[in-house]
């Protein structure tokens, strides 16, 4: 779970992913989102506090905006390193249908290529599973060669490409 002890991580990884442009005003990633919303405020440890209590309430069914549906952040660390994120949506809209699925993940910059985006999604499998979700629809750009190949080794079965995305289903159980 999301925990304010790798606060000093988290910042310097949320730094990498700006640095590589995530956060912009057409980053529609659940990372990018929270850079545009929070990143001004996380340094501070009462308003980080704020942001992992927004992340915990996030499972909760009350109306969430813009068509949002309940979904679970789980955080990928290392002793006291933030290496990244994965989210499980219970359940997908329309637009999730096309774009976003039930899981979306990311993994730091400087933690990329080390087996860590395989790790992440196979150990939330079983939590999607628990979640009531079997199978999981998970999205990427089909020219994300690294995250296509993360969803491949759990499993991964190609339904379709097109316009830009390739569209994954993977069991959970």
């Amino acid at each position: 779970m999301p925990d304010i002890r790798v606060h000093r991580s988290f910042l310097a990884a949320m730094a990498e992913f700006q640095a590589e442009g995530g956060g912009g005003p057409s980053d529609s990633t659940l990372t990018g989102v929270s850079i545009r919303t929070y990143a001004s405020r996380w340094a501070d440890p009462t308003e980080f506090s704020r942001y992992l209590r927004d992340l915990a309430e996030q499972t909760q069914e009350s109306p969430h905006p813009d068509e949002r549906v309940p979904q679970t952040t789980l955080w990928w660390v290392s002793k006291d390193q933030y290496l990244g994120r994965i989210s499980i949506r219970y359940r997908l809209t329309a637009r999730l249908r096309q774009i976003g699925g039930h899981i979306a993940y990311d993994v730091r910059p400087s933690a990329r290529r080390r087996g860590h985006g395989t790790a992440m999604l196979a150990a939330a499998l079983p939590i999607a599973h628990s979640l009531g979700v079997d199978p999981a629809l998970i999205t990427c750009d089909d020219d994300n060669v690294g995250s296509r190949k993360v969803i491949e080794a759990n499993g991964g079965v190609l339904e379709d490409m097109s316009s830009g995305i390739a569209r994954y289903w993977v069991s959970t159980a």
